[in-house]
């Protein structure tokens, strides 16, 4: 699919891949170095954290691969953007480490802003509306000043959603829809079971490709291969789309939930937390101050030059088996997104546990 040829070509800038078997092999405590060819800025850094890295890059200054690279030769050091982008990785590195102890607060985004060129002046202002926004009015409901804990949050939230008795008694859901993106339509089964494993089935014209987390890892692959594991930080995604029951879970999840400012999506004030772990990536969660249902979650990948971010819209909540379920989601990276739409839910269906299982040969 376009989107996902799309990911691959952002994704592989700076080094160029060893082969596809050395790269099964390697395990994360494989180094950069040791996988890729001609690594200078980032040595030592995890293989598995390269591709994301570059990624970054790329979104960053809105470019691709060949920007820095010589197409089919990746390691070559022939084009002067890619000394130049060693020399800004070694800079901000530098300034992290000396002004902001040793945190990434700096990054290619920081001047760049989606541009190969670096921003070094303030936009003029383009019409006569007011420089900052209006402060927000309190939701209706809502004394002024006075602020919906985490806990009242999520509570509505949760009975928003049909309360968790009535979650409880749906135990895995068998979903069948399309994903829509760059213009096309294509095929997809959504497994879910509790408490956190999901199968997903595209039905390509090419052949079927399948994403899942088995509840402990996740893994990929299409028909007529093997499969392959997904990294640390794939898997920790995978897995938090999987929590079949997150409304419960959140705070178990995430031991450190805050509230955020309010914001507006799509037009809906929104109660906003932010929650982090150990070993999980940080979220952003925008709940509906007036209905309490979840309207997005932004998640954040590590890197090491900056943090990638993951958007899911949810949208188009309607009842599956006594409880409200999103149809529709939307989840947008800096360089692609594709909207997942479901036409019909099948709530406790039997699901075998092995169909979450990665296959021990090639993909069926």
């Amino acid at each position: 699919m376009r989107m996902f040829r799309t990911i691959l070509a952002a994704t592989i800038a700076a080094a160029v891949l060893a082969p596809q078997s050395a790269r099964a092999q390697a395990a994360d405590a494989k180094t950069a170095e040791q996988v890729y060819k001609n690594i200078v800025q980032l040595k030592g850094t995890p293989a598995d954290q390269v591709q994301p890295a570059m990624q970054f890059i790329a979104a960053s200054l809105g470019v691709n691969c060949t920007f820095c690279h010589v197409q089919d030769k990746m390691e070559a050091d022939d084009k002067g953007a890619k000394k130049t982008a060693r020399e800004m990785m070694a800079m901000t590195a530098a300034i992290n480490t000396n002004s902001f102890r040793g945190q990434r607060q700096v990054t290619c985004y920081s001047c760049h802003r989606g541009s190969s060129r670096p921003v070094n002046m303030p936009p003029v202002l383009e019409s006569d509306a007011p420089a900052a926004p209006a402060m927000a009015a309190a939701a209706p409901g809502t004394p002024q000043g006075q602020a919906a804990t985490v806990d009242q949050i999520l509570e509505k939230y949760v009975a928003a959603i049909g309360g968790a008795d009535a979650m409880k008694k749906v135990t895995s859901r068998v979903m069948t829809g399309k994903i829509l993106t760059g213009g096309s339509e294509t095929p997809l089964e959504v497994i879910t079971k509790a408490p956190n494993m999901r199968f997903t089935i595209t039905h390509n014209s090419a052949g079927d490709s399948f994403t899942a987390f088995d509840g402990t890892a996740g893994w990929m692959g299409s028909a007529g291969r093997a499969a392959r594991e997904m990294s640390a930080a794939e898997s920790a995604a995978s897995g938090l789309d999987a929590e079949f029951y997150l409304g419960l879970r959140v705070k178990e999840l995430f031991p450190q939930l805050r509230r955020g400012r309010p914001e507006t999506v799509a037009g809906a004030e929104c109660e906003i937390l932010n929650g982090t772990a150990p070993g999980r990536p940080a979220v952003r969660l925008y709940f509906d101050k007036s209905s309490g249902l979840l309207l997005r979650m932004v998640r954040y990948a590590d890197t090491p030059m900056g943090r990638n971010p993951t958007q899911i819209d949810y949208a188009d909540y309607r009842d599956a088996g006594g409880v409200k379920i999103p149809f529709r989601w939307t989840l947008s990276r800096p360089n692609g997104r594709f909207t997942i739409q479901i036409a019909e839910v099948k709530s406790n269906a039997p699901v075998d546990d092995r169909r979450f299982a990665k296959p021990a040969g090639d993909v069926k």
